[in-house]
């Protein structure tokens, strides 16, 4: 299935709607092809071997950054080849390679453009839209993406509209309670802009605020061209 295409336009009857959908199958993520879903969350709890070696990769290192292009067929071994000195390397390559070969398949992609980086402070702090078809995004470590639901969100106020108050003033929500958080370990797809049919009704997401000393491991991965 193509998210391009005019088979997933939306209704005007439906225009001013979007829901989210969570489940602990990997197959809900399926369920972001759906013209009322902006976001799709597979919940679950990442092996503890796993999380144990992350734990050393912020010993090892003070600094990640790895993007490139990569297929369900490369991404193992370009990950691996930048892992290498890490102890963390066999594992998290393998667990990448698996989400991008999902990721792939779910939108009949070549290739993904692919993003893990250690982060110390919000990437993106303010709530916003990716101007993007669809992104997955996961934290392998520490406190995970924080996003809106649709029908709470003043959209008015994003960008040049939040006049240069933050989240909490501007008005683009109206109680904190509002606001939505993944968890360690869960993937999600968040519809962005580019999805045909849904301009104006991108989720609404952030990069969560992080407490003092905290990291960060995130991944995304994206369309190209």
């Amino acid at each position: 299935m193509n998210p391009f295409s005019s088979a997933h336009r939306v209704t005007n009857k439906f225009v001013n709607q979007r829901f989210d959908v969570q489940s602990d199958e990997a197959s809900v993520l399926a369920d972001i092809y759906d013209p009322l879903k902006n976001i799709a969350i597979w919940t679950r709890d990442l092996d503890a071997s796993l999380l144990t070696s992350i734990e050393t990769l912020f010993v090892e290192t003070s600094s990640l950054k790895i993007e490139g292009d990569v297929t369900p067929e490369s991404a193992y071994t370009f990950l691996m080849r930048r892992l290498e000195k890490f102890q963390c390397a066999t594992a998290l390559s393998a667990e990448i390679a698996a989400l991008v070969d999902m990721f792939c398949c779910l939108f009949d992609l070549d290739r993904t453009g692919l993003r893990l980086a250690t982060l110390e402070h919000a990437m993106c702090p303010r709530f916003h839209t990716d101007k993007v078809p669809c992104r997955l995004v996961t934290t392998f470590r520490g406190t995970a993406t924080q996003w809106l639901p649709h029908h709470t969100v003043d959209r008015s106020k994003l960008g040049h509209g939040n006049r240069g108050l933050p989240d909490h003033e501007s008005g683009i929500y109206q109680n904190a309670a509002e606001i939505c958080q993944m968890t360690e370990g869960d993937v999600a797809l968040l519809k962005g802009e580019s999805w045909e049919g849904n301009e104006h009704a991108g989720l609404v997401h952030r990069s969560p605020e992080l407490h003092a000393n905290e990291k960060r491991l995130l991944l995304s991965l994206d369309f190209i061209g």
